[in-house]
């Protein structure tokens, strides 16, 4: 059994000043998730508080969860498994391969399992975790990417560390929350945090058939609620990590007219959503939005961003 985990990071909310913001009249503030640390960078580790809290609640000594080669959540678990003592296993799409996030898997101390790509479809099933849970019975198992109710709660605290900062902006509210949507696990926590009256919009990473809307109500239902104010917007350019020509010659102007850094999977998508959203005239002159930096720069090592 590993300590008690007492670290409640804090990100930094700053304006984001690009053209398109500026010529609409629109006010965009960006939470910087990619701040909170080197290594467990970004809204993974808020998807991983409640599962950590869970694991230890049962006397479990880590973590096993799932992932592909670039995965954000597992290079955070286990470089959390690393620092805060606990034990780490990663069930891996595909079959293995050397890429610098599961090489720092391995270093950070990760056990990893490649299952095939069958047999990582196959994670849905009924019965998939039983052999697992039986190789593993000292670990608690997490849900890919850290979704559910628990990865959804544990983003809940992203509302008071916005609102904790809107002084500083000079704002005394903000209209909505802009982020990427992978598994929908964090906006869903966002928006069973807000109140009534902020829309939480999420730039889709993947597309349509990947089943965020259904995780999505899932959690809500798990919650006991019966409607959240989301809105859903395809972001994912045909295919999730797809990368084209244009999205990175607008990271590469969005990154020098602002300073932010960006990934092209899901940060560099949402943001040109969000763009694209305000120069079409979703929001009205004056409105405020809080666009959420998920992290994952670790993942652009994957990518020729330039």
């Amino acid at each position: 059994m590993w300590p008690l985990i007492d670290w409640h990071p804090r990100a930094p909310l700053h304006r984001l000043h690009l053209p398109a913001f500026e010529a609409a009249g629109v006010d965009v503030a960006v939470l910087r998730l990619d701040r909170i640390d080197p290594l467990i960078s970004g809204n993974k580790w808020f998807k991983l508080t409640e599962h950590l809290r869970a694991a230890q609640a049962v006397g479990a000594q880590g973590l096993i969860s799932l992932g592909g080669a670039h995965s954000n959540h597992l290079h955070a678990l286990a470089a959390a498994g690393q620092r805060f003592g606990f034990s780490t296993v990663g069930l891996m799409r595909g079959h293995a391969q050397h890429t610098p996030t599961t090489r720092d898997l391995e270093r950070f101390g990760m056990h990893l399992h490649w299952l095939g790509f069958a047999g990582y479809r196959a994670r849905h099933a009924p019965g998939f975790w039983a052999p697992w849970r039986a190789q593993y019975p000292h670990l608690h198992p997490v849900p890919e990417g850290g979704g559910g109710l628990a990865g959804a709660q544990g983003c809940e605290a992203l509302v008071t560390i916005v609102r904790e900062q809107l002084a500083t902006l000079g704002w005394a509210d903000y209209d909505g929350w802009w982020l990427a949507a992978g598994t929908g696990t964090t906006l869903a926590g966002l928006a069973l945090a807000e109140s009534a009256g902020r829309r939480v919009y999420g730039a889709l990473a993947v597309p349509d058939d990947h089943g965020v809307v259904p995780h999505i109500e899932a959690i809500v239902r798990a919650a006991g609620r019966t409607t959240c104010a989301v809105e859903l917007l395809n972001a994912s350019r045909g295919g999730f990590a797809r990368v084209d020509d244009e999205l990175l010659a607008f990271m590469r102007e969005a990154e020098a007219a602002s300073g932010v850094p960006l990934e092209p999977v899901y940060t560099g998508k949402a943001l040109l959503a969000l763009v694209q959203a305000v120069a079409a005239g979703r929001f009205a002159r004056g409105q405020r939005v809080v666009f959420v930096h998920t992290g994952g720069l670790q993942g652009r090592r994957g990518f020729e961003v330039g």
